[in-house]
């Protein structure tokens, strides 16, 4: 289906569904639009964690961020995407600038190296990303979804940023717990040689790789059927299965094939071998390997990649699509990332090419999945961070719980009050209860002649009367 088509028939669609959303008296069912949803509190704290952890480990790493408009010229983001160009959105004119909602992150980030003359950099980079895609929502794939990219860009020497890339995700994958894993990696480079020497033709590179990304959801009969409907002879098809069907540790399979006689007369295909064995020597000292694999179907569909390609699938067994016995998670891939030499050089006037590697943790596939994990267990979330409310027994003493409030809030501590004037005291211990406030401050008018506060935990139902003076100690060390 051609764009403008895909385009018209998602138009006609969207003017359907209006039509059956309004209703007898003329008004519209409330929803978000396709592709998009909203979270409660409880879903947000679980997101929140995740970040955190995702931003931990960026940090420690040494990255540092910036941000970038959410659109973009239409003609940066085109021709970067291979097949995927067709799930841009582009917006209407505005005032004679043809404009696009960012596709990724990626892009972005090189027109904005190549914009601001920047060599080299170590940054981190967490926002929304829009796609024109066919939702799958219980999957985690939506029409707008966060992106969290780490990337470094600089003239170093051979794989070592790259794998620290690697590190990370494996860094960041086994602190969430979301499940077994592993890490698939390959070479663009290595593909374009293999490509060569099976007979591809160069302009049919790209689009034969699109097939092969499909390896992960698609038998290769399936692949190869469609590399013949593109055009390809079925001798040619044969030659290619012969290589991408193979998978095995690193050093191995890269041993194997640099011996390989047809793979070891392509020059592009020996550089790339000889990178993933250095690659490997590595990610041995990082101590990862373990969950690495060196698999020559792994494609990634995006234009822009120029060596290292990278993957990560988790392999436990689950309860989306692919849930049968001993099959991956229905998620898809949770990370994924490469190596981009060229993608700077594309924006830059005189063609100065800034080298580039990184990875994109995929937020909202690794949220999926926590926030299932979540209601399986029955897990309490906590939706604040309150530490404290501030609660009368007795009638008339708001100004009172207003002003230690105000104490506790100028010392640092997270406190609340009650919004009543008289509220019982059943009343605040049950918000507590019902809120995950740990601890309450007891206010009454003995307390108030006593200079003290009754300090009681919520879950012990214990209490100690502690000065007023020694609360804010009291409550930090007890929250």
């Amino acid at each position: 289906m051609s764009g403008n088509t895909h385009q018209q028939a998602e138009k006609m669609a969207e003017q359907l569904q209006q039509k059956v959303q309004v209703g007898e008296e003329g008004k519209h069912v409330l929803k978000t639009p396709k592709g998009t949803r909203d979270y409660n509190p409880k879903q947000m704290a679980i997101r929140e964690k995740v970040f955190n952890v995702i931003v931990g480990s960026f940090k420690r790493h040494g990255a540092e961020t910036i941000d970038t408009p959410v659109f973009e010229l239409k003609e940066t983001l085109m021709g970067k995407y291979g097949e995927d160009s067709k799930l841009i959105y582009d917006l209407k004119d505005q005032g004679g600038e043809l404009l696009s909602l960012r596709y990724d992150l990626t892009v972005p980030f090189a027109r904005y190296l190549a914009m601001n003359k920047i060599s080299n950099i170590k940054r981190y980079h967490i926002a929304k990303v829009y796609r024109r895609d066919n939702p799958a929502m219980t999957r985690g794939r939506y029409r707008e979804f966060y992106q969290c990219d780490f990337d470094i860009a600089g003239q170093y020497d051979p794989m070592i940023p790259d794998a620290e890339c690697l590190k990370i995700v494996h860094e960041i994958l086994s602190a969430l717990d979301i499940g077994d894993f592993r890490i698939k990696v390959n070479d663009r480079r290595i593909l374009d040689g293999m490509f060569a020497v099976c007979g591809v033709p160069d302009d049919k590179f790209r689009t034969v790789c699109s097939s092969v990304d499909k390896m992960d959801k698609m038998p290769w009969e399936d692949v190869k059927k469609e590399i013949i409907e593109k055009g390809l002879p079925e001798k040619v098809a044969a030659q290619i299965g012969e290589y991408v069907t193979l998978k095995a540790g690193g050093m191995e399979l890269a041993e194997r094939l640099l011996a390989d006689a047809k793979l070891s007369k392509s020059e592009a295909s020996c550089a790339g071998l000889t990178d993933i064995k250095l690659l490997f020597t590595y990610l041995q000292i990082f101590k990862v390997t373990y969950k690495l694999v060196f698999d020559l179907s792994l494609a990634r569909g995006l234009d822009y990649y120029t060596g290292v390609i990278y993957e990560a699938v988790l392999t436990g067994t689950g309860t989306g699509a692919a849930g049968g016995e001993g099959e991956p998670v229905g998620v898809g891939s949770v990370a994924g990332g490469g190596r981009y030499d060229g993608l700077v050089g594309m924006f830059d006037a005189k063609g100065r090419n800034v080298p580039c590697v990184g990875v994109s943790i995929g937020i909202e596939r690794i949220f999926s999945i926590m926030e299932q994990k979540a209601e399986a267990s029955g897990e309490r979330v906590r939706t604040t961070e309150t530490q404290v409310l501030i609660a009368s027994a007795q009638k008339n003493l708001l100004e009172e719980r207003l002003r230690l409030a105000t104490t506790l809030w100028d010392a640092g501590v997270k406190a609340e009050v009650v919004y009543k004037r008289d509220p019982k005291l059943l009343s605040q211990l049950q918000y507590c209860e019902d809120s995950g406030v740990p601890l309450v401050a007891i206010l009454g008018e003995q307390e108030l002649s006593s200079g003290t506060v009754k300090l009681r935990n919520v879950a012990t139902r214990q209490e100690v009367e502690v000065s007023r003076s020694d609360l804010v100690a009291e409550v930090k060390k007890m929250s």
